[in-house]
């Protein structure tokens, strides 16, 4: 008998985007569900449950020239982002989320005097790594490219003066509230930055589930319309990758530009959401 926990469900979403990425579009139902170990059908529920469409279906996201499409027909200006969609029915976790930043003098100290638990968790897109404070979770890397040493290296590198802890037992109920996919109880955030950062991160969070919008517009919406620079640069040190949405920035010319994580991770997020928002 299949385990049908929710940690399972994740292994393997994560491992089914995978094949399809590596596959295209040639892949049959049948073949993925083998690769699965699962009936065709089984994998069928499975996968339309936590993706919203079928696997033939999302497939056709990732043949797609989704940025583009995207930035023709999803492109949110932020000043109007509500009006966008932000309100509407197909919103995922971004108004559920609440969150605090630290302080510039908090943030000068860079963590001196924090705890930080962090582990290992499995979301529909490869092992991720969660780090919380007793505030809520500054950090969620994803470590199927990197790893888990380099992963652990480049977040506790922001904080190089807190205290880390290995805690998957104490973090599990907030990992997998911030990992699943209905993210209605996602936790609270504590976005540890710099100042800049945190209002880049802040014009993040507006943009809508299933849209998308270019560097050129967070910098205007963050009042410095020429530092399209230091925005990508900021948005390239976003420590909370998923909640945060830094995927859905992508350039002006439909590119998908960087993702810190890795370019595949990002166009699966992005086609993730696209069919779940039914584009």
């Amino acid at each position: 008998m299949h385990d049908l926990s929710p940690g399972y469900h994740h292994g393997v979403i994560a491992r089914a985007l995978d094949e399809i990425d590596r596959s295209g579009p040639g892949v049959t139902l049948e073949d993925l569900a083998r690769r699965m170990d699962m009936s065709p059908a089984h994998f069928q529920r499975v996968f339309s449950a936590w993706v919203g469409v079928s696997p033939k279906r999302y497939q056709q996201y990732l043949t797609l020239d989704l940025a583009r499409e995207l930035l023709a027909d999803r492109h949110t200006t932020l000043e109007t982002a509500e009006a966008a969609g932000l309100s509407g029915p197909g919103r995922l976790h971004d108004l559920f989320l609440t969150w605090e930043a630290m302080s510039p003098g908090e943030y000068a100290r860079a963590g001196e005097g924090l705890e930080i638990r962090w582990g290992m968790f499995n979301s529909p897109f490869g092992p991720a790594m969660v780090m919380a404070t007793a505030r809520g979770i500054c950090g969620i890397g994803l470590t199927a490219e990197s790893g888990e040493a380099a992963g652990f290296e480049d977040l506790a590198a922001r904080w190089p003066r807190a205290r880390y802890l290995r805690d998957e037992t104490g973090l599990r109920p907030l990992a997998e509230a911030a990992l699943a996919a209905d993210c209605s109880a996602a936790p609270r955030l504590h976005l540890i930055g710099a100042p800049f950062q945190i209002k880049v991160w802040e014009a993040l969070l507006r943009i809508p589930s299933g849209h998308v919008t270019t560097y050129s517009e967070i910098a205007r919406a963050v009042g410095r319309p020429t530092a399209q620079r230091a925005v990508g640069t900021a948005v390239g040190r976003n420590p909370v990758s998923f909640l945060i949405p830094c995927h859905r920035v992508i350039r002006r010319d439909g590119a998908l530009g960087g993702y810190h994580w890795g370019l595949r991770q990002k166009r699966a997020i992005l086609a993730w959401e696209a069919a779940r928002s039914g584009l």
